[in-house]
């Protein structure tokens, strides 16, 4: 199973659209996947504490340790992943241990295109996850409404999902 995590708030989120045009893919692919939406599923600010026990926090870290591998759509602010994304795995951990890991970013302009190294590092030397060595950026002219209007990018969706599948396969033989 692939676990799709969308990490925007923000109701009209263009990394979500990139995670549902993943979601779409997998289907696509006859992939089992799941979608784990964090603008409906709310997690408590880390605290290292009681935050731990929550019972979304519980739910997303079964969901992430269920996964062969994770796809992570955010929004990038500040040249970083967006604050949910990393308070998602600051809660969930030791569940990332060893998975295979996608990266998806929307932002406003191309600057920030190597803003998921950030994540990307920390997941690799933390958890010792795998990153697919491809990433996903895309900026406002690629989205048209709640959808993709650019095919480039959805190329790109499509071989992420893909190499995510082989890679998370691969690794679990």
């Amino acid at each position: 199973m692939i676990l799709v995590i969308s990490s925007s708030l923000h109701p009209d989120s263009r990394s979500r659209i990139l995670a549902r045009a993943c979601v779409d893919r997998l289907a696509e692919i006859g992939e089992p996947t799941e979608l784990f939406d964090l603008a409906v599923t709310t997690l408590p600010p880390c605290d290292g504490a009681s935050a731990y026990g929550d019972a979304n926090v519980q739910d997303l870290s079964k969901r992430i340790q269920a996964a062969d591998g994770i796809l992570i759509a955010s929004g990038v602010y500040n040249y970083d992943v967006n604050a949910a994304a990393k308070n998602a795995v600051e809660l969930t951990g030791k569940a990332w241990t060893g998975k295979v890991v996608g990266l998806m970013l929307a932002a406003g302009g191309q600057g920030s295109y190597m803003s998921a190294m950030g994540l990307a590092n920390s997941l690799m030397l933390d958890f010792r996850c795998v990153i697919v060595p491809r990433f996903i950026y895309a900026t406002g002219e690629s989205f048209e409404g709640q959808s993709l209007a650019d095919e480039s990018i959805q190329d790109r969706v499509n071989t992420l999902v893909e190499e995510t599948v082989r890679m998370a396969k691969s690794l679990a033989t």
